[in-house]
């Protein structure tokens, strides 16, 4: 069957359906296969069940079939928004009304709007770009622009650490803001690498963008104020220049599919726009279970004191693990300031990473390549092919099975 142009570009092979497909069968797998590779949050008992607790309680009063019954407004559910307009205000005083709140359907679904409504095909035949100033960057934003050649990377300044371990940084001196630049796009902290932009970074980029006319777009999924998965005390940043995507994925409903943009009311309204042409309306489950999480501000609570320890703790076995029983010099690990990943670098790796992410699936582990997350850099650099990335989220004994496989190979590959 022939497809148009749209459809033969979201029909085409990508490194976000190969990960999804890749955890769709870990799921369903068990213990046949050691899930490495996927965003899964781990389940952690105690917010499992106080999740548990609230949807039987929706349940029980009824609400829990009065949000499946109804349809929201292409914004997202009121009640929510009201009460995180509520929450940001207080915590950090951003003056926020609910005209700067809006509710997707996921991150992934946030971004696919923000990148089509600032980049691709303009009017008289002029394009834009969304500028990642940092790779690597997620890789879910890769295939989310209708246009093609929507995105430009730089290159990251690397700084080696003791222990192996090493650190990106902006190098704000290759970072050139053409004027086809459409938007400046960061996670904070970065998927894939556990990275977490310095204040002094976003600030500088957050005045290039007001230099140059153009938002800053914060991917905050992982971030403060929740899930708060990130172990450097970095301040939270917003102005009407900004725009700022959170999430209810990694706080525990990667199912229920919320995603939160905080931007000035223009952007709001164009998102709803979208959002009421392609989707009706958000879904208002995630919304209705996390209400009195977020008008108690339990959510902070949750967040400051059961996810970002049982993450760090995990995150520090897991690294513990990796220096033990990968042998090599070349072998290194990116600093892990957040987020629920490990970013793996094996300097001169004797074959590429998708390479080692085959032989890895043939023995039942599965992790993410890292040549998947560097889009828009148009340049030939051996790093890319280099690096993996591996979810240490998991449960214990997985991880180790996994990362002893992982081991056995590199070292084998090195030997």
């Amino acid at each position: 069957m022939p497809y148009s142009t749209f459809g033969n570009k979201f029909t085409q092979h990508s490194g976000i359906n190969e990960l999804m497909d890749d955890l769709n069968k870990g799921v369903k797998g068990g213990d046949d296969i050691l899930m490495l590779g996927g965003g899964n949050p781990a389940t952690i008992p105690s917010i499992h069940q106080r999740l548990t607790n609230l949807m039987q309680e929706l349940l029980d009063q009824g609400k829990l079939m009065d949000t499946l019954g109804n349809y929201d407004g292409p914004q997202g559910k009121d009640a929510f928004i009201n009460a995180l307009v509520e929450l940001f205000n207080e915590l950090y005083d951003w003056n926020l009304s609910t005209d700067n709140i809006m509710l997707t359907n996921g991150s992934q679904n946030a971004f696919f709007y923000l990148f089509n409504l600032l980049a691709g095909d303009f009017s008289q035949g002029k394009k834009r770009k969304i500028l990642f100033p940092l790779a690597p960057e997620y890789i879910g934003y890769a295939d989310a622009s209708v246009s093609e050649d929507t995105f430009v990377a730089v290159r990251p300044k690397i700084t080696e650490l003791p222990n192996q371990q090493f650190k990106y940084h902006v190098d704000f001196d290759a970072l050139n803001i053409t004027d086809d630049i459409g938007a400046i796009c960061v996670s904070r902290p970065t998927n894939p690498t556990g990275n977490v932009l310095t204040d002094t970074e976003i600030e500088k980029l957050d005045k290039l963008a007001k230099q140059h006319n153009i938002p800053l777009i914060i991917d905050n999924a992982y971030g403060t104020p929740f899930p708060n998965i990130i172990y450097e005390e970095v301040k939270p940043h917003f102005n009407l220049n900004t725009i700022l995507c959170l999430s209810l994925s990694k706080f525990g409903l990667p199912g229920a599919r919320c995603g939160i943009v905080i931007a000035n009311p223009e952007v709001i309204k164009a998102m709803s726009n979208l959002s009421g042409i392609m989707a009706l309306s958000p879904g208002g489950i995630g919304p209705e279970i996390a209400l009195p999480l977020v008008e108690s501000k339990e959510i902070i609570e949750l967040s400051d004191q059961v996810i970002r320890p049982f993450y760090k703790h995990k995150s520090e076995v897991a690294i513990k693990l990796l220096t033990e029983k990968i042998h090599s010099e070349n072998f290194r690990i990116h600093k892990s300031e957040g987020a629920l990943f490990l970013w793996l670098w094996f300097k001169d790796l004797p074959i590429t990473s998708h390479e080692l992410y085959q032989r890895l699936k043939d023995k039942g582990l599965i992790v993410v390549s890292g040549h998947y997350f560097f889009p828009g850099l148009d340049q030939d650099w051996p790093h890319t092919n280099e690096c993996i990335r591996l979810n240490y989220a998991q449960d214990s004994e997985v991880v180790e099975r996994g990362i002893t496989i992982l081991a056995d190979l590199v070292n084998e590959l090195y030997a």
